[in-house]
């Protein structure tokens, strides 16, 4: 019998559909090893030495594998290919021993779960990947070093409770600094100024704007409308061109996590969940990857495919291949897509994958894998686009404004044939056309047009946008902060934390506990929290995986200057008080006046934020306890008792869902609004 281990069930379970019987496959159910709970667990005396010590709730796994591995001839770990995995790999082979010397434990890595990647594999045995398993190790050592080291303190100079995180704070930094952005920002009026126009015939209206517009008030905006409106419009120049659009590269897991946002309105955790859900089956590659790299065989088999489905005309001449231009890509992996381009789930539905336990979720991400990859082999997109401007010339004295307008037509759809329109704006983050846009009528340079109306828009200009999932995984990888593996669980951590939170518009924004962590950390550890210091540690952290460099150097070069600094502000630093919010309302429990020497004070009602969120407390606190329930209303009345108004909540987990404010005499919940937005 030959033995593979692999971490999960699902994993476990497809990897056994296809093994002949002479395999026995098992699951170690996650880590099996990591560092204690209760203590630091990293020797700094002698080299920053980790004690990593068997997870409790994994003690059984080990035992029933160890048991399984002695009657085993040949055991393979068959765990994640990257970092995690490899360490993951390395603990395992620390708990086995094989019968006889002739047996050996060996590393197998597979970027998809197919037959045929997994007898490759199993063809081709490896050892253990040390260069990556002390990269992982290194960022364990890293974030335990700065939490456990950090936290304390922050108990004493913040709250009771709190916990700090290498990554995790600099995530909590850039939201914080975008509220304050937002809070300094100071709108700015100015007038748009249009003017709808049509040939002598009677050919289609169609609509100009002014393109030097001084008009930053009302009173300029009516005098500039009222020339226009004296004014005689002709062609000044006609341009005409064909424009092409190149597909968009297959998805990574920064870009799949930013089009689960866009297009489902899901968390990055939540994309990476199924994700992982689809890979374990076997339907897409390894999904923690910032590779743009495509296999040839799958690009054969794409172009192929296409060339089949919808003719030569969507083939190109040549396959697309894409260049990784992320400074920081690890490990050789290739980018998100689907194992089999032939099991298709086409945007109209009418090819199924065919497997029951198949849930919506997964078809829905496994279309947008699909159609991505498949896109990125297809044809570009041709449109035509004329771009009009127009001169008008004030009767009244002889004042010149000019005017211009653009419209497009698809010429031929391409790669757009595979994605549906509703996607067209989210899978890259940038807002496409429609098909067609403001089609423009065929006039002629230096034709006359006839004016019908003119008129003006009053604009304020905007304030920066708050971070959404999308937009602050970019922002993050663009910073060179985190890695693929780490962008979905940091952002989902500070929510648990209750350091940001999402607003109904799913836009990110500090609390106030996240406000104060953030000014304490960053006001006396500046360099710890610096955008370019964490992009810095990730380099190092890289160069450890690649054999640069040892793991211990990048941590002897932090811890130094780290430790000192701890102790310097744990002497002198003062205690930071947490903002609260003003109800307006006084403490019901402070009515009967208390007494503080000869004054007497009553408290106001506050709200403050929690462990499990926000609450209201009197403003007294300590010396007055009394705490009501925060309800955050969205202005809809019950569905379901007619009664009570439909509140947020939060699970355990952080996730926000609906309920009703009668609870639990009302029991209704669910995670769309009343209004069917999803949060």
């Amino acid at each position: 019998m030959q033995l593979i281990i692999v971490e999960s069930p699902t994993k476990a379970r497809t990897l056994s559909k296809f093994l002949g019987g002479e395999y026995d496959v098992e699951a170690t159910m996650g880590h099996i090893k990591d560092l204690p709970k209760s203590t630091l667990g990293v020797d700094i005396e002698h080299d920053f030495a980790p004690e990593f010590v068997d997870v409790e709730k994994r003690k059984d796994t080990i035992k029933a594998i160890q048991h399984k591995a002695k009657s085993a001839k040949q055991i393979f770990i068959a765990s994640d290919p990257d970092r995690e995995g490899e360490a993951i790999a390395s603990h395992v082979s620390e708990i086995l021993t094989v019968p006889h010397k002739a047996y050996s434990i060996k590393r197998v890595s597979f970027h998809e779960i197919t037959k045929g990647a997994v007898d490759e594999a199993l063809k081709n045995p490896h050892d253990i990947d040390t260069n990556l398993v002390d990269a992982q190790t290194a960022r364990r050592v890293l974030d335990r070093l700065v939490g456990y080291k950090l936290s304390p303190l922050l108990w004493k100079k913040v709250r009771v409770g709190l916990s700090a995180g290498r990554v995790q704070s600099v995530v909590v930094r850039l939201v914080v600094e975008k509220e304050r952005e937002i809070g300094k920002f100071k709108a700015e009026e100015y007038w748009e100024i249009f003017a709808t126009v049509k040939q002598f015939n009677s050919s289609p209206a169609f609509t100009v704007q002014l393109v030097k517009n001084e008009a930053k008030d009302m009173k300029t905006a009516e005098l500039i409308t009222a020339e226009l409106e004296k004014s005689e419009y002709k062609v000044a120049d006609v341009k005409k061109r064909q424009v092409t659009k190149s597909p968009y590269p297959p998805f990574t897991t920064s870009t799949l996590s930013q089009a689960g946002s866009r297009v489902f309105g899901w968390s990055s955790k939540k994309t990476m969940s199924v994700a992982q859900k689809l890979y374990e089956e076997g339907y897409i590659t390894y999904h923690r990857t910032d590779s743009l790299n495509l296999a040839k065989t799958a690009v054969d088999s794409a172009r192929i495919f296409i060339q089949k489905e919808y003719g030569d005309k969507y083939l190109p001449a040549s396959p697309r291949f894409f260049k990784t231009t992320s400074k920081v890509a690890q490990e050789a992996h290739e980018a998100i897509r689907p194992t089999s381009v032939n099991n298709k789930l086409s945007p109209s539905g009418d090819k199924q994958i065919t497997n029951d336990k198949f849930f919506e979720e997964e078809q829905k991400l496994y279309e947008l894998i699909w159609a991505r990859f498949v896109a990125c082999q297809m044809s570009a997109s041709i449109f035509d686009e004329t771009v009009l401007e127009i001169l008008a010339t004030c009767t009244l004295n002889a004042n010149i404004y000019t005017l211009r307008s653009s419209g497009q037509i698809m010429n031929f759809d391409g790669w757009r044939k595979v994605i549906p329109v509703k996607q067209m704006k989210d899978t890259s983050g940038v807002v496409f056309d429609s098909p067609e846009v403001n089609v423009l009528p065929d006039v002629e340079k230096d034709e006359k047009l006839d004016l019908i109306k003119t008129w003006g828009d009053q604009k304020f200009t905007q304030p920066p946008a708050r971070y959404n999932e999308a937009s602050l995984i970019k922002t993050l990888e663009k910073l060179g902060i985190g890695r693929p593996s780490t962008y979905a669980p940091t952002i989902s951590t500070v929510q648990v934390r209750n350091y940001i939170e999402k607003n109904q518009s799913k836009q990110f924004t500090p609390t106030s506990i996240g406000i104060a962590v953030n000014d304490f950390l960053i006001g006396n550890f500046p360099e710890t929290f610096d955008y370019q210091f964490t992009a810095k540690m990730e380099n190092d952290l890289d160069d450890v995986a690649n054999g640069k460099i040892k793991w211990e150097s990048p941590i002897k070069e932090f811890y130094e200057p780290f430790a000192k600094k701890l102790k310097d502000v744990e002497k002198n630093s003062e205690r930071v008080k947490i903002e609260t919010e003003k109800l307006g309302r006084p403490c019901p429990d402070c009515d009967q006046a208390r007494t503080d020497g000869d004054k007497t004070r009553t408290g106001e009602l506050v709200v403050r934020t929690g462990r499990f969120g926000k609450f209201i407390s009197c403003s007294l606190f300590p010396e007055c306890k009394h705490t009501e329930k925060y309800l955050e209303k969205v202005g809809v009345i019950c569905p379901e008792c007619k009664k009570g108004e439909v509140i947020v909540k939060k699970t355990g987990k952080g996730r926000r869902f609906f309920g009703c404010s009668r609870y639990p005499d009302c029991k209704y919940a669910s995670w769309r609004s009343p209004k069917k937005e999803e949060i």
